[in-house]
Formats: C-alpha cells, structure tokens, sequence
C-alpha cells in the first residue's frame, strides 16, 4: 500500500505565507558619520530612516550616528567608506571634491534659483549621472538631502556689495572653487575644517564664515560673529554615501531597502531643513545678529565678477558636466 504524504494543516501554509519580507535579513549596526550637530535636520532624515529600517527588518538595523565629526572630518569619514572600515557618512559633496571632480558642479557660484530648481536638478538625470560617478570611487550614493543654500556671517561689517568682500578673512571649506569664488569677490579665502571653525572665530584667527541658516544656527555662530548677510552664493547638497565595498556585500533585498529609506528620510530631511531655515534666521537674529539683504543690483554686480570661475573650473570639474549642468538648467527654465 502507497503512502501519501499528509496535507498540511491549513495553519501551517498560512504562517509559511505570512513570514514578514524581512525574515532573511541579517543583523546589522550601520554606522553614520556627520559633520554637523544633532540639532541640525540631518537628525531628522536620519530618525526617518531608522524609522523605516525598523518597518523593513522587523527591527533588525540599527544606525549608530555619531555627530559633529566625532568620528573625523566629512572627508576622511568619507575615506573610511572607501576602504569598507565604516558604513555611512551624510556630507556636502564640496569637501569631496578631490576623490570626484564632478562634483565641483554643485560649487559652483549662483548656480540654482531657488530650492524648486535644485530639487528637479539632483533627482532628475543630471543628478542620476553623478551618483552613478560615485562607484568608481568605491561610493554608492542612497539619496541627495538637503544642505541650503549658503550665506556669509562675520565679525568686520555688514556685506552690502561687492566691495564689502576686501581684505576678510573667509573660512571657506577645503574647496577649490570656494577658495577661488572667495579670492576672485577680494576676500582672503582661508580653508579650514568644519570642526575648527567655531574656535577659529572666537579667536579672532578668522573673521568670516559661510553656511546656511541652519548650520549656522545649531554651530551657535551668533555667539562669535556680529553679522549675517543673505548672499545665497552657492547651494550644496547633502550626500547619503554608503560604503560600496559593504553595500556589494549586502543581499539585494538589503540594497533597497537602503535606497528606498534614504529616499524616505530625503522627504522628511528636506522638510525639516526648509521649515527650520527661517526659524534658524529669526533665532540668531534674537541672539543678536544683524541681518541684511542685498540689493538685486548688488547682487547682480558680485555675481557677474564671479562669473569667471565657472570656466576657471571647467577644466578641473569637466566641461561635459558643467555643460551638462547648464542644459539642464536651460531645460527646466524653458519648461520642458
């Protein structure tokens, strides 16, 4: 007499069905690296993230974020990356410049109009195309966040016009194109990491710095500077890096997951940034900032003398991308 295997009971199939997607998905820490406080809206898209995290692996990830560079500067976090000894860093793409080139694009002096433009910018093609440069440098880029646009705050004076730039002593990040931005405006461009400014600026080493409102808000630069002056010279972008050595050892399940919770924490990021930006403008204000605004003409005279660093760095940045950069523009203005 034959055998017959049992039918299962109907419970067990259904439980077989029901396993959660994130069953085989290993146990792991993620560390992130920053270079700003946890106070800034990088928080924020980082909470999303491991928010997200936690619905996709039932717990299983974890991100260990460590702020205000305590694990090194955004570069050499950054290089950490590069050699797979750790896993995540959020920082602007200027400090890495010298590992990618193409990314000076996003220094480049009065690039973008407003948020709406960058926004179509880096998660359109053009911005496509750069991420995909990254894994040649050992990098994966899971999602662009926001960094701001960048205004000048100093000890000297308020900056009205062009003038106003002669003889200050800028700290400026350790950038090519900033340094050269600065130089051409009259200013004396200083490069110097993130983490020593603060101090460079209570000592007098410095009289100058340029970050977004956030930034300058949650780095307590009220504290040591007497002017904020609206410039809006540059906008650039925050990078979610992931370590390309590590990511090629995750499932490909984990792979997406990681992108698709960088995208969600790039939703939940940006929000933060643009609600905290006019906050941040009316705190150091309160804690007695001078704030101005230039006029359009004003404005319109620094940024033409600054023109000529866009074909200065051409050559350096490649005049694919920057001719890359100028007809998405021209296409996203024209409204196609």
């Amino acid at each position: 007499m034959t055998r017959r295997n049992p039918v299962p009971p109907l419970a067990a199939i259904l439980a077989t069905v029901a396993l959660p997607a994130w069953a085989q998905v290993e146990t792991r820490t993620i560390t992130v690296s920053n270079g700003v406080a946890e106070t800034h809206p990088v928080a924020n898209g980082i909470d999303a993230m491991q928010a997200c995290f936690d619905e996709r692996t039932g717990g299983a990830w974890t991100l260990a974020a460590f702020w205000s560079g305590a694990l090194g500067s955004d570069l050499d976090a950054t290089q950490a990356l590069r050699s797979g000894t750790q896993e995540m860093v959020v920082t602007s793409t200027s400090p890495l410049v010298g590992i990618e080139p193409a990314l000076g694009v996003f220094d480049l002096p009065f690039l973008f109009a407003d948020e709406a433009e960058a926004d179509a910018i880096l998660d359109g093609e053009f911005g496509t195309m750069i991420s995909e440069k990254m894994g040649a440098s050992g990098l994966v880029n899971l999602a662009y966040w926001e960094n701001g646009f960048r205004n000048l705050t100093n000890s000297l004076r308020p900056v009205t016009k062009l003038e106003d730039f002669d003889g200050m002593r800028v700290r400026v990040m350790q950038n090519d194109i900033f340094l050269d931005t600065f130089s051409t405006l009259g200013a004396n461009a200083m490069p110097m990491a993130f983490g020593e400014v603060f101090t460079a600026l209570e000592t007098g080493t410095i009289d100058a710095q340029e970050n977004p409102y956030v930034t300058i808000d949650t780095s307590q630069f009220s504290e040591v500077q007497d002017y904020l002056s609206e410039t809006r010279h540059a906008y650039t972008p925050f990078m979610v890096l992931f370590s390309k050595t590590l990511f090629d050892t995750y499932s490909a399940e984990e792979q997406q997951i990681l992108r698709d919770c960088a995208m969600e924490g790039q939703g939940v990021q940006r929000e933060a940034s643009r609600a905290l930006s006019q906050e941040s403008l009316a705190r150091v204000q309160e804690a007695g900032m001078e704030f101005n605004q230039l006029e359009p003409a004003e404005v319109e005279r620094i940024r033409e003398a600054a023109a000529v660093v866009y074909e200065r760095a051409s050559a350096t940045i490649g005049a694919d991308v920057v001719d890359g950069m100028t007809a998405a523009l021209d296409e996203l203005r024209a409204g196609g």
